[in-house]
């Protein structure tokens, strides 16, 4: 043995005056002569080392990562490539590592890592160092042959990269089989990893490979190792007397106990029995398997129960913590047998359900009944005599088990308690595996009577070893961060609540009197959602740190160790210290406190990864479940807003994804504050809990995911109205052909012409579009109309005349329809011309498109030139119509209505003087997804299915609309002066001033 031991070097190389040193001047400071010492004192430095507990300097130093500014921590990885660092240091915060910076990591890896940055909300960057410990061995994934070298594509698609597989390691595998590859070399700068297969699960499409796929990809067990199923085979299959006699166990076979468990439960681990005393308190008796006494510590079946750290209930079959032998024979409750129990017994004032007394002993009972929740319900509610019939011995139990669980329960919400009631669902398969029916699971009072009696006692078993100051396994919810806290208020507060706390922290009774508020609210499910998003991930902890969502200040879980290892620790410390007089051993103390921490690590992981393989087996029998249910029509709720789309989930519980890209009838923005898709022409908004009717149009089995679509979702263009860009002179003057280019050169197809808008300078700069009739002060159109007297625009389209207006009603003038030709009155003119689709009017198809290539130098005095272009779905160029086609179209202006005040209409420009765009072809690179043509000025916006960002802002900063409103504002300052405003009429003897060269 080396005189110091781990803990000790390690604390003294964190002491702050501590420099790093070498072997040599630490085995002097330790006082280490002997060789053999000397031996064991290197190896413990080389073990530290390997474990990344102790960092090995370049100049062959030792030190401690914390003081060389080094976080040693866990992986979290995504699928999008970045990573977060999991620090083992409480204290610091999560550490994100962007996908540059992962050096050859993958998910679950042990790394040491260093902090690069600190970005603006305040989080840290950092990058990976060294690798200390590998998590994936192997993988399980899609097999691709390609003949000379093959690829697995990972089912977990937080690898991100293929694993390599060279012919000679195929071991047989052919394209589309499900393999399982081991790992023989990791990933390293561009290098894919390198695998070998050592198992084939079969084609992808095989009955249960899926589910056997899911079960390797999360490397939970199957079957029992031999060794472990002999000690499972050596329990006995009764109790003997002498046992009872020899352990002083509570003799409690004489009460009325029962089990409450589901229909198809065959692991019974818990029973309970109420009655009333004669002082009128009541007394509650929650009595649990005692599974300890048949798993001994350090036993091969303590061992297994260790690895597995509890039972995974997948959807078609249950993976057992411990051997059936143990869970459904002498470990199960099963009625009218006796079987060994730890018991925790609670009596409580009837008024205030205050405990006013507790006692926990070993026992031994024989349960009367094994009762269902169904029946059990049937009995409290009154529902059917004849289950009532014959169950009449033991109908009065339950009715004071309902009496005592409600007012549990009223105890529990006056203290604080938070009460999330989500629906939770079951896939019901057949034999084969495949899915039948999706069915909702009824939370009952049947279910909330064995809720509450279960709470209570491990609220107690808690509380009575906290004090006893032994090492112990807890199971706590910290608090949520300030900063989720503050997001969620403010969301909060966005429908009119208020949450109320002192200083940076909220009681979590404030948050259950908002749920009590919402209830039944429209806004229920989106603040229920939000709230519950923003709450950490409950855990086991060696410490005991409160349960934030149950307003405890204790709590652990006792009940259930036949499918929970904490719970079985949690037995085994009861155990010992009842049999030694309330306390422990000093050399025992020692050990398990040493212990503990390991064990709630290693349960805490065990758990999320059983919850993560549950749902993806759900999630898979559930796409399988609508694969036949293609273009059918369903009714659903809004269950999350994203970037790139919304989830719905339906009334059987199934989710699905409307990506923005398929949201045709608009352009969406996301707002995360409100949580809230929101149309920029319709001001349509679409947020968590609303109703919405949808169809299912795809579902992916590769990725489990099921997509929707809207229905009555028009698209955004029924006709595919191509605009090509010829503009004239917007008026003249150096300030608004600068502004002019900075926007184009943004992005952002915005005029800079005059006049209101009804949605308050919307759609450009007062009045962006074509035929516009100008505000009072700024009478000019985008499109080169004449600046008229007293606020009257008169917008040229075509060769048209706009329509005549008041500049202070901006519904006044009407609207535009026409092509060419013209239009008089204010409000009911005729024209020639041909209308612009209402489906059209206004949004990003009311902004002009350059015509492609460098855009020509723009004449000063010209009016607009335009020319309109009419692109059919299957034509691969754009048709230019001659505006003398439409000359004998004549049709009635919409003046009335909401409509009032828009910009006149959508109009393609072309060369009216020189004649050489009708009726020819327009040069450029095509047209884009959405049937515009594409050029150099226009911004290519790629339909990111995903979520990419958004299309941008189209909103314009109208001088003559107050920003956002549809109120007309003052008349705003000209950008140029009036005289440069009215464009000068060709051969005039006044010429346009030219711009000065500045002297270099």
């Amino acid at each position: 043995m080396p005189l110091c031991t781990e803990q000790e070097l390690l604390d003294f190389m964190r002491e702050t005056a501590y420099k790093p040193l070498t072997y040599k001047e630490l085995e002097k400071h330790f006082g280490i002569e002997d060789a053999v010492e000397f031996k064991q004192f290197l190896r413990l430095l080389t073990e530290l080392e390997q474990e990344g507990k102790v960092l090995l300097t370049r100049s062959n130093r030792y030190g401690v990562p914390e003081r060389m500014n080094l976080l040693r921590g866990r992986i979290q990885s995504n699928p999008k490539g970045f990573a977060f660092l999991i620090p083992e240091d409480r204290e610091h915060p999560d550490l994100y590592i962007h996908a540059n910076d992962m050096k050859g990591t993958m998910n679950g890896d042990i790394v040491l890592a260093r902090v690069s940055a600190k970005n603006e909300n305040g989080r840290f960057e950092g990058e990976i160092v060294r690798i200390v410990k590998r998590a994936v061995t192997q993988v399980v994934g899609l097999f691709h042959n390609h003949e000379s070298f093959g690829f697995v594509e990972p089912d977990d698609k937080r690898i991100t990269k293929d694993i390599f597989i060279r012919a000679e390691n195929f071991k047989g595998a052919v394209t589309g089989q499900k393999v399982v590859a081991n790992i023989i070399t990791y990933p390293e700068g561009r290098t894919a990893a390198e695998g070998e297969i050592i198992e084939i699960l079969g084609h992808k499409d095989d009955p249960g490979v899926d589910i056997l796929s899911i079960i390797r990809k999360h490397g939970l067990p199957e079957g029992f190792p031999d060794d472990v199923l002999a000690e499972a085979e050596a329990a006995p299959d009764a109790i003997s007397e002498e046992e009872i006699v020899q352990q002083g166990r509570r003799d409690l076979r004489n009460k009325v106990i029962v089990t409450i468990d589901g229909e198809d439960a065959k692991d019974l681990d818990d029973a309970v029995n109420v009655e009333r005393l004669p002082n009128g308190n009541l007394l509650l008796g929650v009595h649990i398997a005692d599974v300890s006494y048949y798993v001994r510590e350090k036993s091969k079946l303590d061992e297994e129960a260790y690895n597995r750290g509890c039972s995974v209930y997948l959807v078609d079959r249950v993976i057992p913590m411990l051997p059936h032998r143990l869970s459904n024979g002498i470990c199960s409750l099963n009625p009218k047998v006796d079987r060994l129990t730890m018991s925790c017994e609670m009596e409580f004032e009837p008024d205030t359900m205050k405990r006013v007394r507790y006692d926990l002993f070993t026992s031994v009972i024989r349960t009367t009944e094994r009762m269902t929740y169904t029946n059990v319900r049937k009995i409290v509610n009154e529902e059917d005599p004849e289950v009532a019939e014959r169950y009449s011995e033991l109908v009065d139990t339950f009715k004071l088990m309902k009496e005592m669980a409600l007012g549990l329960r009223s105890m529990r919400m006056r203290r604080g308690a938070i009460d999330f009631d989500f629906q939770e669902s079951k896939v019901i398969v057949d034999e084969q595996g495949k899915p039948v029916n999706i069915v909702k699971r009824e939370r009952s009072i049947a279910e909330q009577i064995i809720e509450e009696f279960m709470l209570a006692a491990n609220e107690t078993v808690a509380e009575h070893f906290h004090w006893l100051k032994v090492p112990f396994v807890y199971r706590i919810h910290e608090e949520p961060t300030n900063e989720k806290l503050l997001t969620f208020m403010q969301f909060a507060s966005n429908f009119g609540y208020a949450v109320r706390g002192k200083g940076n922290t909220v009681h979590p009774r404030a948050l259950q009197t908002l749920l009590e508020e919402i209830r039944g609210a429209k806004e229920e499910t989106v603040l229920s959602t939000m709230l519950l998003r923003s709450m950490k991930q409950a855990k086991y902890d060696a410490e005991s740190l409160g349960h934030f969502g149950l307003a405890a200040d204790y709590y652990t879980h006792f009940t259930s160790p036949i499918r929970r290892y904490p719970d079985l620790i949690v037995h085994r410390v009861m155990r010992e210290v009842l049999e030694n007089g309330g306390a422990l051993p000093e050399s025992r103390f020692e050990a398990l406190n040493a212990r503990m921490p390991d064990i709630a690590t290693q349960s805490s992981e065990r758990e999320r990864t059983a919850v993560d393989a549950e749902r993806d087996t759900e999630k898979l029998k559930k796409a399988e479940y609508m694969l036949d249910k293609i273009g059918e029509e369903f009714s659903g709720i809004i269950s999350g807003v994203t970037s790139f789309g919304m989830f719905v989930e339906l009334e059987n519980t199934v989710e699905g994804l409307i990506r923005l890209s398929d949201m045709t009838d608009d352009y969406y923005h996301f707002h995360e504050l409100h949580m809230a898709l929101i149309g920029e022409r319709t001001s349509k908004i679409y947020r968590i809990g609303d109703e919405v009717e949808i169809r299912v149009s795809r579902v992916n089995m590769n990725e489990h995911t099921i997509d929707f679509e809207l229905l009555n979702m028009r698209p955004r263009s029924s006709e595919r109205i191509s605009y090509v860009d010829a503009r004239g002179a917007a008026g003249s003057g150096r300030n608004a052909d600068r502004k002019r280019k900075k926007l184009n050169a943004a992005g952002r197809w915005v005029g800079i012409g005059g006049g209101s808008d009804e949605r308050g300078g919307r759609r450009g700069k007062g009045g962006r579009h074509d035929g516009g009739s100008g505000g009072k002060g700024d009478g000019r159109s985008q499109g080169g109309g004449e600046r008229g007297s007293n606020g009257e625009g008169r917008g040229q389209v075509a060769g048209g005349r706009g329509a005549k207006g008041d500049g202070h009603n901006p519904g006044e003038g009407g609207r535009e329809e026409r092509y060419g030709g013209k239009g008089s009155g204010s409000g009911a003119g005729t024209g020639r011309g041909q209308s612009v689709p209402d489906e059209l009017d206004g949004g990003f198809y009311n902004s002009v498109v350059s015509g492609g290539g460098k855009r020509k130098k723009k004449p000063r005095g010209g009016g607009a030139e335009s020319v309109k272009a009419t692109v059919s779905d299957e034509a691969a160029k754009p048709v230019i119509r001659n505006d003398a086609s439409d000359s004998g179209v004549r049709e009635n202006g919409d003046s009335s209505g909401s409509r009032g005040g828009r910009d006149a209409q959508n109009a393609v420009r072309a060369d009216r003087e020189t004649g050489k765009a009708a009726g020819g072809k327009r040069r450029g690179p095509g047209l884009d997804m959405w049937g515009l043509p594409r050029s150099g000025n226009y911004k290519t916006i790629d339909d990111e299915a995903d979520g990419g960002k958004s299309y941008g802002k189209r909103k314009g900063r109208g001088d003559g609309g107050a920003r956002g409103t549809g109120k007309p504002s003052k008349p705003s300052k000209p950008l140029v002066k009036p005289v440069a405003a009215v464009p000068q009429q060709p051969g005039g003897s006044e010429k346009p001033r030219k711009r000065k060269k500045k002297k270099e």
